[in-house]
């Protein structure tokens, strides 16, 4: 059997598309072994290497992934929130790379996302949540490093899941780790560890409270404080 290319593209190509349509539409669901070459072949008219190369084509998205043996085959991935959200920070990060986005418009979705996320966290934050929080407060007067980083990550991280909803999580994230490793290693301006260690703490006391009005305010004031040093990095860093 001899595959050729269609006006849509490659063989292998519309068989991956076509199968694609079915694992996003919930036709195939997670962890749904997908039908076997013989099956394939029957409904398609496609060959084995034009299988094998559409059924990469899906592996290389992290939409399917294939197990060997008797009860072998490829299966359709189970979504995580962070292999998603990885993805999302390399376009992200693309995208700001080549100034397609500005810092204020990564501020921007910052404030429309973490916000809300803040008071729903207040509201909906676990005994493990608050723990989780409290780990990540750092002592500001020492000297910083990348466990420093990481825990003003982490802070953010957790309020975001302590929300409750996996999408604020999905969306906000990868913006907030571009701007970190973008703009917050190398130039951070005097007094700036120290701000963000007195907002966390700030935030973290509301949130404790359960008092969801004032830590939306509390997270407005400090990414608006996070704001004005990210754009006086970026200038530090185009000069």
């Amino acid at each position: 059997m001899t595959d050729t290319p269609t006006k849509s593209g490659p063989a292998y190509a519309v068989l991956a598309a076509r199968l694609r349509e079915r694992i996003l539409s919930g036709d195939l669901q997670p962890g749904e072994r997908l039908p076997g070459d013989a099956e394939l072949t029957a409904e398609f008219g496609v060959g084995r290497s034009t299988i094998r190369e559409a059924l990469r084509s899906l592996a290389s998205q992290n939409l399917i992934h294939t197990t060997r043996g008797v009860t072998g085959g490829s299966f359709v991935a189970t979504p995580s929130v962070g292999h998603i959200s990885e993805h999302l920070e390399t376009g992200v990060a693309l995208m700001t790379a080549a100034e397609t986005v500005t810092v204020d418009q990564l501020m921007e979705v910052r404030n429309l996302m973490e916000v809300p996320a803040a008071g729903l966290a207040a509201f909906r934050r676990t005994e493990e949540d608050l723990a989780q929080l409290r780990d990540t407060i750092f002592d500001p007067t020492e000297t910083q490093g990348p466990d420093t980083f990481a825990k003003n990550q982490e802070f953010h991280l957790v309020l975001l899941r302590a929300s409750r909803n996996p999408l604020l999580e999905l969306i906000t994230a990868p913006v907030f780790r571009v701007l970190s490793k973008r703009f917050g290693r190398d130039h951070a301006p005097e007094g700036f560890w120290e701000c963000v260690d007195h907002d966390h703490r700030a935030i973290l006391e509301v949130v404790e409270a359960g008092d969801s009005m004032t830590a939306m305010n509390e997270m407005r004031r400090h990414l608006d404080h996070l704001g004005g040093s990210y754009r006086q990095m970026d200038t530090l860093r185009t000069s």
